[in-house]
């Protein structure tokens, strides 16, 4: 599902750090080393057909690398 975040992201909470995350190997391999998160969120979002909707979404992150592979959960 194609998004754009629109607006900061509240409520950021950490789900699961390092060999906690399935995908760690992945991540390694993609982007490099780093102290990868889980991490989740409530933001505004803009979807593929114009409209805005409040959505949790999930994300993973590390330090000097960044955020990346945004993606949504819910829509709330």
């Amino acid at each position: 599902m194609q998004f754009e975040i629109v607006g900061g992201i509240l409520d950021i909470e950490t789900i699961a750090t390092g060999s906690g995350i399935r995908e760690i190997a992945r991540l390694r391999k993609a982007y490099g080393r780093g102290r990868w998160r889980k991490r989740k969120g409530v933001c505004r979002v803009r979807l593929a057909d114009g409209q805005i909707q409040l959505a949790e979404i999930h994300w993973y992150e590390a330090a000097g690398i960044g955020r990346r592979e945004y993606k949504i959960k819910h829509l709330l």
